[in-house]
C-alpha cells in the first residue's frame, strides 16, 4: 500500500487562508536566500505568526498541538525533566499520560532531542507542538521568581512597535533609552545576585545570546531580540568608558555600580565577532577573594603545610592550573594573611582586579614597555618582604623572579601547567637553569574549583555508577562503605544541585630528592614518582575526598580532572 503523501506547509496554511500563494512564494525565495525554513521565513516576512505555524506543522506531522495560553504547566510538572535540559534544548514537560511523559517542543524534526530524553530519563516520550516563545515565556515564569530581565524587554518591545505607530502617523517619536537602560541595568542585577562571575552577551545571526557563568558554568539566560542588539551593546559601551565608534578592535573597560547596597566592579571586554560585537562582563567581588585561607577548602594536612610554606622568608611559591581554577583567590589569601605593617608587600598584575589596603600594586602596560619583568626589576628597589608576579610568562620573568628569591624575597607567583610537578621541567624548557630553579622553589601547588553540593537538597546517590568511580580509583570496600552524594535541584541552587565551589589541590613541597632530580632534568614522570612517595597527593586523590565527606560530587570530579589520568587509572 502507498505511503499517503505528507502535505506541505505552504499548501495547509493556503487552504487554511492564512496565508496566499503569493506570500508563500516570497517566503520561500527569503527562506532559499537566508538559508532558513519556510515557517521562519514567513514569520520573519509578518505573514504568518508562531502560532499559526506550529499548529500547520502539528497537522503536517499528525501530532498534537498544544496552545500554552489555554493549557497551562504547572511547576511540579518542570521537575520531570532537568532545567539545564529544559533550558539548552527548549523542552516543556507537561506532565505523563499513559506512562509516557509528554512533551512540548517547537521543532517536529528534531529527533536527537527525543532520543536524548528518552535515553537521560529512561522513560517513553510523546512529543507535542507549541509555540517556541510561549514555551520561553513559561519555562522562564516557572523557573524564575525575578522576571525583572523579562518584563524590561516586553517594556521595550513594547516601546519600539509604539514608537513605529507613531511614525506612521508623522509624529515624532518617543525615545527608548529608558527601556534600554532598565534592561541592561536588570541583566547585570539578576547576574550579581545570581552569584554568577560573568555576564556574556552574544550576537547570533537572529538573536543577542544572554549567558551567566555561575559556579564556573555557563547558563543562558535568555535571548534578547536581535533588533535590539546595538542599542544594548552600545549602552554597556557607554557605561564602561568604551569609545562607541570603534567596532573593528578589541577594546576594555570598567564599571562600578552600586547593587543592593554594595559597590561592585565589572571589567569588560568587548570583541568584534562575525554578527557583531561580543561583551563579557567579569563581576569582581572583593569579598570574593577576602574569604581566607581555610575557606578555600584545604584538607587539614595540606592546610597546616600551605600555612607553613607561605611563612618562610624566602623562596618560590607557585600555583599552577588552567584558567578559571582559582588561582588567583588562593595568591590573595595567602598575601592578605601576610599583610602586616612590619611587612612591605608589592604585587605586579594584569589587569588590578581587586584593591587591598596596605598592598602597593601595580598595573602591568606591555604596550608602552611596562612589562612583568620591568615592574619585577623595580620592585627590588622598592626593598620589599613579600613579591606577588602575576604570571610567569617567559624567561626573562622566570629569571628575575628566581633572582628575587635567592636574594631574601618571598615570591608567589602562577604558572600554565596541568599538574604540580609539571611546573619544574616548563620552568627548564623556559631557559631557566635548573640549579636555580632547583634551588629557589619552596613548593608548587596545582588547583582545581569543583562545585559543591546544594546543603538544602543534599541527598544520597542510591545507586552510583561503579564504572565510574573505579575508572575514579575508588575500591570496592571503599564504594561499599561510603554515602555518595548528590543536589536534588531547589530554588536556593537554581535547580543545578549546586552551590558555590571549593579547591582540590596537590601539593608539591621541594626536598633533597626533587631538587637532586631537578638539577639532573630528571623526566616528569621520575618527579611525579618522587613526589609521591614523599606524601604528594594528586588533584583526582584529593577529589576523591572531596566525594568521601559528601562536599562534591562524583559526576563533577569527572568534569573537572584530566581525561588522560583517568585513563590512566582505567587501564
Amino acid at each position: 500500500m502507498a505511503r499517503k503523501r505528507r502535505r506541505r506547509l505552504g499548501e495547509l496554511l493556503v487552504e487554511w487562508g492564512v496565508v496566499s500563494k503569493a506570500a508563500v512564494k516570497e517566503a520561500l525565495e527569503h527562506a532559499d536566500l537566508e538559508g532558513m525554513r519556510l515557517g521562519e521565513a514567513l514569520i520573519a516576512k509578518g505573514h504568518a505568526d508562531e502560532d499559526d505555524i506550529a499548529r500547520a506543522l502539528a497537522d503536517q506531522f499528525d501530532m498534537e498541538y498544544v496552545d500554552l495560553d489555554t493549557q497551562q504547566a504547572q511547576h511540579g510538572d518542570l521537575q520531570l525533566v532537568p532545567e539545564d535540559i529544559v533550558r539548552k534544548h527548549l523542552v516543556l514537560p507537561l506532565g505523563r499520560e499513559n506512562g509516557r511523559l509528554k512533551v512540548c517542543i517547537s521543532d517536529p524534526l528534531d529527533l536527537e532531542t527525543m532520543d536524548m530524553l528518552r535515553f537521560r530519563l529512561n522513560t517513553e516520550v510523546k512529543p507535542c507542538l507549541a509555540s517556541k516563545s510561549k514555551m520561553r515565556k513559561v519555562i522562564n515564569d516557572l523557573t524564575r521568581s525575578d522576571t525583572s530581565v523579562d518584563a524590561a524587554v516586553h517594556e521595550l518591545e513594547e516601546q519600539q512597535v509604539e514608537n513605529m505607530l507613531v511614525q506612521q502617523a508623522g509624529e515624532d517619536a518617543v525615545s527608548d533609552a529608558a527601556p534600554i537602560v532598565k534592561l541592561v541595568t536588570m541583566i547585570i542585577t539578576e547576574a550579581v545576585k545570581a552569584r554568577a562571575s560573568d555576564i556574556h552577551v552574544e550576537p547570533a545571526a537572529d538573536r543577542v545570546r544572554v549567558r551567566y557563568r555561575i559556579d564556573g558554568v555557563c547558563m543562558e539566560r535568555d535571548n534578547v531580540p536581535i533588533r535590539m542588539k546595538g542599542p544594548v551593546i552600545n549602552r554597556l559601551k557607554i557605561m564602561a568608558g568604551i569609545d562607541l565608534a570603534e567596532k573593528r578592535l578589541p577594546q576594555d573597560g570598567r564599571i562600578k555600580m552600586t547593587i543592593a547596597g554594595s559597590d561592585v566592579d565589572f571589567r569588560v571586554s568587548v570583541l568584534p565577532s562575525y554578527h557583531g560585537e561580543s561583551v563579557v562582563m567579569r563581576i569582581l567581588r572583593p569579598e570574593s577573594v577576602q574569604i581566607g585561607i581555610p575557606a578555600l577548602g584545604f584538607e587539614e594536612d595540606d592546610y597546616d603545610r600551605f600555612t607553613k610554606i607561605i611563612r618562610r622568608p624566602n623562596g618560590i611559591f607557585l600555583v599552577t592550573g588552567p584558567t578559571g581554577s582559582g588561582k588567583t583567590t588562593t595568591l590573595y589569601s595567602a598575601v592578605n594573611a601576610l599583610n602586616r605593617p612590619d611587612r612591605k608587600i608589592i604585587t605586579a598584575e594584569d589587569p588590578v582586579e581587586y584593591n587591598f589596603t596596605g598592598i602597593n600594586q601595580v598595573q602591568v602596560h606591555e604596550s608602552i614597555g611596562l612589562s612583568f619583568a620591568s615592574v619585577l626589576r623595580a620592585m627590588l628597589r622598592q626593598a620589599p618582604n613579600i613579591i606577588l608576579v602575576g604570571e610567569i610568562r617567559d624567561l626573562e620573568v622566570a629569571e628575575v623572579a628566581i633572582q628575587a628569591a635567592l636574594t631574601g624575597h618571598l615570591v608567589f607567583s602562577t604558572l600554565h601547567t596541568n599538574d604540580a610537578p609539571s611546573a619544574v621541567p616548563r620552568l627548564i624548557d623556559m631557559g631557566a637553569k635548573p640549579f636555580l630553579v632547583a634551588s629557589s622553589i619552596q613548593a608548587v601547588m596545582a588547583q582545581r574549583l569543583v562545585r559543591t553540593i546544594c546543603d538544602n537538597c543534599k541527598i544520597p546517590e542510591p545507586e552510583p555508577d561503579r564504572k565510574i568511580l573505579h575508572t575514579l580509583g575508588f575500591r570496592d570496600d571503599e564504594i561499599e562503605n561510603t554515602t555518595f552524594c548528590k543536589g536534588e535541584g531547589c530554588e536556593e541552587c537554581n535547580h543545578t544541585g549546586y552551590k558555590g565551589r571549593l579547591g582540590i589541590f596537590e601539593m608539591m613541597e621541594m626536598n633533597n630528592t626533587l631538587r637532586e632530580l631537578a638539577f639532573n632534568r630528571a623526566p616528569l614522570n621520575e618527579i611525579r614518582r618522587a613526589a609521591r612517595a614523599t606524601g604528594m597527593r594528586t588533584l583526582l586523590e584529593d577529589g576523591k575526598i572531596k566525594i568521601r565527606s559528601g562536599k562534591t560530587t562524583i559526576d563533577e570530579l569527572v568534569r573537572i580532572t584530566q581525561v588522560q589520568e583517568l585513563v590512566a587509572a582505567e587501564d
